[in-house]
């Protein structure tokens, strides 16, 4: 399984030079098989427009999951070139209560708050993403509804030839108890999508410092993520969904702040290639 990040912020796009190493592109991550061009894309944030580069100038033919519906994991869907290149072939998966996966897109993607609608975007198909297991592009998808202030959410756990990436963008622990540390319950939906995983991509937007002053915005502070990740036995943890002020020192600062015997840590950054 070929892992590339096309987007690691979150919240709102930064660009400028302070955001240059990291990037400032938001959620996107794209999933290939071995020498096969990416198929499954999670998130559609602003990232998504980079899939044009790892395609050649082919269309994309694939699947987009989103983990959830805010601007920042959406913004990006309707200027994805290579989604609407002639040729595509979409189908977009939606965290949809009401089960009306176009309906649930339409608030958004809509006039007065946007021109085009999700009938407009070429030969896209759109499903509701639920809670379970299913194959999607030869990778087989475990979905788990994860807390996150605003509005249904999920966690991936994704597996391929072996190999397993946990992918939990925008997670909010603290809703469900304070845990040992007051950063948040390590729950079982956490612990089930990565347990044992070569990879886990997880919502690293604040610190432990950080923390009581922004708890409620519905994120994670870096130092869970790592607990986490070791109470579930991950090999490897990347910090992803970075706040959009923390500039790529922050970023670098913060990694060598935290340490780790029970796996390896990096930060995702824009471009990032991992073969698992």
């Amino acid at each position: 399984m070929r892992v590339t990040f096309l987007g690691v912020r979150g919240s709102v796009p930064t660009p400028g030079a302070a955001f240059l190493r990291y990037g400032g592109n938001t959620a996107c991550v794209a999933l290939a098989h071995d020498g096969a061009p990416p198929s499954l894309v999670l998130d559609g944030g602003t990232g998504i427009r980079m899939l044009d580069a790892h395609l050649g100038g082919a269309p994309f033919r694939g699947t987009v999951a989103l983990s959830h519906l805010h601007w920042d994991h959406v913004h990006g869907l309707p200027f994805c070139g290579a989604a609407l290149a002639p040729g595509n072939c979409v189908r977009v998966l939606v965290p949809s209560p009401d089960g009306d996966p176009v309906a649930t897109l339409e608030r958004g993607f809509s006039p007065p708050h946007f021109p085009v609608t999700p009938r407009d975007m070429g030969q896209w198909s759109y499903e509701r993403i639920v809670e379970g297991v299913r194959e999607l592009e030869g990778f087989s998808v475990t979905a788990r509804e994860v807390p996150h202030k605003g509005g249904q959410t999920f966690g991936f756990r994704v597996e391929a030839g072996g190999a397993v990436l946990a992918y939990l963008t925008d997670h909010a622990p603290q809703a469900l108890g304070p845990g040992e540390d007051g950063l948040g319950l390590l729950h079982e939906s956490a612990l089930e999508l990565c347990a044992g995983a070569d990879l886990l991509v997880h919502d690293a937007q604040f610190t432990a410092a950080e923390f009581p002053a922004v708890s409620y915005l519905g994120h994670a502070a870096a130092e869970y993520a790592l607990g986490l990740a070791e109470a579930a036995g991950a090999k490897r943890l990347a910090l992803f969904h970075h706040a959009p002020d923390r500039t790529d020192d922050d970023v670098d600062a913060l990694l060598a702040s935290l340490s780790s015997s029970g796996c390896s840590l990096l930060a995702a950054s824009e471009g990032l290639t991992i073969d698992l």
